[in-house]
């Protein structure tokens, strides 16, 4: 059984999207939750799925070795991060190399880097009148959102829609789409 560990900021609903695919699967199953807010919704989220799940602050993550030593000694076969904030850690992503990834609310390049993120997006967006948008499953690196692409679904941007209409929109690909491709992420490895 392959193991994913998911990092997560917000309410969770990609967290639990992702949990239900694979709770009937034979082939992979989310171990653990873990945030860096706590009172993150993503955590009531995981108790309420009986998943395992743990809240850290900024020193357990990066000055001490606690949540780099509790990845290491799971060793999943994949890292999700689905809405998490903070710049991942470097020393994880060397020991877990190519099996950290991201999804993000935008077609990147477009739209990336430290502060895009959630409606900060949807907003430029629309701000730029552009006409389309969509979401990107990518590697992770040491780098807010420059990571390989691994892949990227688009949905039409009207002249008439709002961010929170932009947001729906986006959300319904991250539905559809993260958990099938983490599944199969995990089939190649």
């Amino acid at each position: 059984m392959k193991k994913i560990i998911v990092f997560a900021s917000g309410s969770g609903t990609n967290a639990e999207n992702i949990v239900r695919f694979f709770s009937e699967s034979e082939k992979a199953r989310v171990v653990l939750i873990l945030s860096n807010k706590r009172d993150a919704g993503v955590l009531d989220r995981a108790n309420r799925l009986d998943i395992d799940a743990l809240y850290f602050n900024r020193r357990a993550l990066y000055r001490s070795n606690l949540i780099a030593k509790l990845v290491k000694d799971i060793a999943p076969d994949l890292i999700v991060l689905a809405g998490f904030l903070w710049k991942f850690p470097e020393n994880i992503l060397r020991d877990f190399p190519n099996k950290v990834i991201n999804i993000h609310p935008a077609l990147l390049p477009k739209y990336g880097g430290k502060g895009m993120y959630g409606m900060n997006v949807h907003r430029a967006v629309i701000a730029n009148r552009e006409t389309e948008s969509g979401i990107t499953i990518h590697y992770v690196n040491e780098n807010y959102d420059e990571g390989a692409v691994i892949f990227q679904s688009k949905v039409a941007v009207l002249p008439t829609d709002s961010p929170e209409e932009v947001a729906e929109k986006i959300h319904a690909l991250e539905y559809e789409h993260f958990p099938r491709v983490i599944a199969q992420l995990l089939e190649k490895n």
